[in-house]
């Protein structure tokens, strides 16, 4: 599909010519999939991924395309009797409040979603055109029975409750897995791709994607813009990895995330859930630099971003100064304060998530426990529509009238009613009305991703002038309010003077209501002032701003990186290295190869010629005969260099007899064997051992999966068996407690890839190679073909003597040098091999072409 920017088709709405600027062509909107279709998977016709080189583009205004299940956009059809829709902005969608908290002068924001009405193909391109020209919406039409697939299938069936800590024990709890549910996801996500073609400018445009409906929508966008500036927020929580790693797809859903640039949550708990996800399930680590937190993908570093979103202060203090909300008030002031009563408030939809039913217990075991409180307290229950539908939203409401049904009738009387359930839609202002009236603000949810209610609440209390004279207030009183918030959602972090408590304790949250109504005047105010200063300045526009700015930091390095795409359906991911650090090809180094007549070739064995997780680590066959194939020749020297011990390397590798061994990072050399062991340094005596040891044994018997390697020179702590996030934990414990207790021996503690190593000083794999070189030299041997693999930090040493002694006396003019790295991270090779098979691989094209050549020797 050929991308046109949206400047096209704004310009195709006006009726303006095309942009000299873009220069693409314009065309009307097509329909998108305008007939049920199930698509199985990713469209893997490669022409489509788009990987050009950065290109200059016209100066202007930063524009965002903000994509989420549903548009901002309010719809109804005309009741005239005419044909046609009538459509208004919903001033209560987060996506229009972020476009407002950017600012119109600023950003230029564009929309892509689906409307809440069906659309009859017919009048699917008028409603385009109509969206595109007054609201810079982009409407998504997918077939209703796709729809309901996607949306009250995958979405609300399957990932929400998971999300939300609901395991699908039973068909009745939850829906089980159900891969045509997840195909019709696919699907969805796929239409929503393809839509944003149709508007977006690679080049310059930023892309936000919204929530758990479109969390494969990152991959096809990279599929088809290898450099797109993405970014993705979850609205909803993001579970532990014992929970998230029951889904079937869980590791086609990360991967689709890890194709976004950065990926925002609202609290530390749901981003350490994902990043936990991501080392358990792919074996991605992250790392925090100067506060921000990243992942290492292919290359690519995928940054992630936690802040909770704020709510629209201007248009909450637009809505508290309307004439409606002061009559309301002053209803609910008549109603119950002049009665004498005291109001709590909870706002929840109706769903089985927000803990309507354990507020109503927590309200009926306030009344027994305090009779006093009896007539005086009113809680009132403002129960918004369910968004989903099923059996459970139906056992939520019937749940709920019973059980105020049963408290009125025990405790109340005539003219009052302790629990009043309001289960009808309210118009904004009359929800902000009693906001203004409420003592306390009640949240129990017992899962929520963030939940604004306790936000609103605060800025309603705050009041104006207006307010202050219908609630009797003097102007100079300083407000007041008071927060009773589960533990358990999004917002509760950021509201430290909220009492927090557990929903499922029912008697706590009856004593925190109890303590909300009889806390001290100043302490309130206290609470409220706190609590004010932080909402008040961490609103909506706020969290938008941050999060793109974020996101522009991630993305300035695109345009200088080269990047292609690999893989197929949706483990497809895009490679982006330095210009100059590129794959090394087998026609590359084969060909260099034979030109060369004398070889250096260093080669690192664990995590190069032998997989980091393989059970058993010795060589195989195949590769003891690639080494001495390439060890025949007499003009190459072949080194194995490796933290093993000597013994071990020396037992491996009996048949390789010109193999030169270098163990223990360097510090046994032997160049074949033929000659004795001798060492790089001088030897050092290892008393340290016995500080050491002691130190490591107490690491090994509180980490389970833990080992201690004793070699001659050096120890090494292993916990590549132990639990990945505690081994990580406890290696950084460990590292600091030896360079503690080791801190006048004359070793050095490093941490390497599942290991802490304690070594002399001095020694490296760097020396090794700086020896070879010079004896190779000595000779009259200096190398015109250098090729040094290896995978981690200490072979870094090896690629930094190799890489300085380009040019120099030990190696010939114009030598062939290759330092080469396992996997795409920063290094200082200049090539890399994606894993030990491709090294296997490329070892053995060497070995063949050394034994095509040696009959010629």
């Amino acid at each position: 599909m050929v991308s046109r920017s949206y400047s096209n088709l704004l310009e195709l709405a006006s009726g303006e010519a095309p942009s000299p600027s873009f220069g693409r062509m314009s065309r009307r909107i097509p329909r998108i999939m305008t007939v049920a279709g199930i698509m199985s998977d990713l469209d893997d016709d490669g022409s489509e991924s788009v990987c050009s080189d950065p290109s200059s583009s016209s100066a202007q205004k930063d524009r965002i395309i903000v994509v989420a299940n549903q548009l901002p956009i309010r719809v109804q059809r005309k009741t005239d009797g005419s044909k046609g829709w009538l459509f208004s902005w919903d001033e209560n969608s987060l996506l229009l409040q972020l476009k407002d908290g950017l600012g119109d002068d600023e950003i230029e924001v564009i929309y892509v979603g689906c409307l809440k009405e069906e659309i009859h193909p017919n009048e699917q391109d008028e409603v385009s055109q109509i969206l595109l020209e007054t609201f810079k919406c982009v409407p998504t039409f997918v077939p209703p029975d796709l729809f309901t697939k996607y949306y009250h299938g995958f979405c609300k069936q399957q990932l929400w409750p998971l999300f939300h800590y609901m395991l699908p024990l039973s068909p009745d709890l939850g829906g089980r897995f159900n891969r045509l549910l997840w195909q019709a996801y696919v699907s969805v996500n796929k239409i929503f791709a393809d839509r944003i073609m149709e508007v977006i400018n690679p080049e310059d445009d930023f892309v936000w994607v919204h929530d758990y409906h479109l969390m494969v929508l990152p991959t096809f966008l990279r599929k088809r813009f290898n450099r797109v500036k993405l970014g993705f927020f979850l609205h909803s929580p993001f579970p532990s990895s014992e929970i998230y790693k029951t889904l079937p797809i869980r590791e086609e859903i990360l991967r689709a995330l890890l194709n976004s640039d950065l990926i925002g949550f609202h609290t530390f708990d749901y981003a350490r859930h994902f990043l936990s996800c991501c080392s358990r399930m792919l074996g991605i680590s992250y790392e925090s630099k100067r506060g921000y937190i990243g992942l290492e993908y292919y290359g690519r570093t995928v940054s992630i971003k936690i802040l909770p979103v704020g709510i629209h202060m201007e248009q909450l203090q637009q809505v508290l100064s309307l004439p409606e909300t002061e009559a309301k008030v002053s209803e609910l002031v008549q109603q119950y304060n002049h009665q004498g009563r005291t109001l709590l408030l909870g706002v929840d939809d109706m769903d089985i998530f927000k803990g309507i039913s354990l507020k109503l217990l927590a309200m009926e075991q306030l009344l027994l426990q305090h009779p006093e409180k009896q007539g005086k307290v009113v809680l009132v229950q403002i129960a918004n529509p369910a968004r989903g539908k099923g059996k459970d939203v139906q056992e939520v409401q019937d749940e709920t009238n019973s059980t105020v049904k049963r408290i009125n009738e025990v405790f109340g009387r005539p003219g009052y009613q302790p629990v009043i359930l309001i289960d009808k839609p309210l118009k904004f202002y009359e929800r902000i009305a009693y906001y203004v009236v409420a003592e306390c603000c009640l949240v129990t949810a017992v899962r929520d991703g963030m939940n604004l209610i306790p936000y609103e609440y605060i800025i309603s209390r705050q009041g104006n002038e207006r307010l202050d004279k219908v609630l009797k207030l003097d102007s100079s009183t300083s407000k007041k309010s008071m927060l009773v918030v589960s533990e358990f959602i999004g917002c509760s972090p950021s509201l430290s003077g909220a009492i927090r408590v557990n929903p499922w304790n029912i008697d706590v949250v009856a004593d925190a209501m109890d303590s909300a109504l009889v806390m001290p005047e100043p302490e309130k105010q206290l609470r409220h002032e706190k609590h004010y200063r932080y909402v008040s300045t961490h609103d909506v526009g706020y969290w938008a701003r941050s999060f793109l700015q974020d996101l522009e930091r991630t993305c300035k390095d695109h345009v200088r990186r080269r990047c292609w795409g690999i893989g197929f359906g949706l483990s497809f991911r895009v490679v982006a290295l330095d210009p100059n650090f590129r794959k090394l090809s087998m026609e590359h180094i084969v060909s260099a190869y034979k030109r060369t007549t004398t070889r250096a070739i260093l080669l690192d064995y664990d995590g190069t010629l032998m997989p980091q997780n393989a059970i058993d680590k010795k060589p195989s066959a195949k590769t003891i005969e690639i080494i001495k194939t390439l060890c025949r020749d007499k003009n190459n020297m072949v080194f194995i260099v490796s933290a093993r011990s000597r013994k071990t390397l020396a037992d491996w590798f009996p048949t390789c007899e010109k193999l030169g061994i270098a163990a223990e990072h360097g510090y046994f050399l032997r160049m074949n064997q033929d000659e004795e062991w001798e060492t790089c340094i001088p030897e050092v005596e290892c008393c340290w051992k016995e500080i050491a040891e002691p130190v490591m044994q107490l690491y090994t018997e509180t980490t389970d999966g833990s080992v201690i390697e004793d070699k001659e020179t050096s120890m090494v702590w292993s916990y590549e068996d132990a639990d990945p996030d505690f081994g990580s934990c406890q290696a950084k414990e460990l590292l600091d407690h030896l360079e503690s207790v080791l801190a006048n021996e004359p070793v050095t503690v490093k941490s390497g890839q599942n290991i802490v190593e304690v070594k002399p000083q001095g020694v490296s794999k760097g020396l090794v190679a700086k020896r070879l070189l010079n004896e190779m030299q000595e000779k009259g041997m200096s190398p015109d073909f250098v090729l040094c693999i290896g995978d981690d930090r200490s072979d870094e040493d090896m690629f930094e003597v190799i890489m300085s002694s380009v040019s120099g006396p030990s190696m010939a003019p114009a030598a062939e040098v290759f330092a080469c790295t396992v996997g795409r991270k920063p290094s200082k090779a200049k090539y890399y091999l994606d894993d030990t098979t491709e090294i296997v691989r490329l070892m053995q094209g060497l070995a063949s072409v050394a034994d095509q050549m040696s009959p010629q020797m």
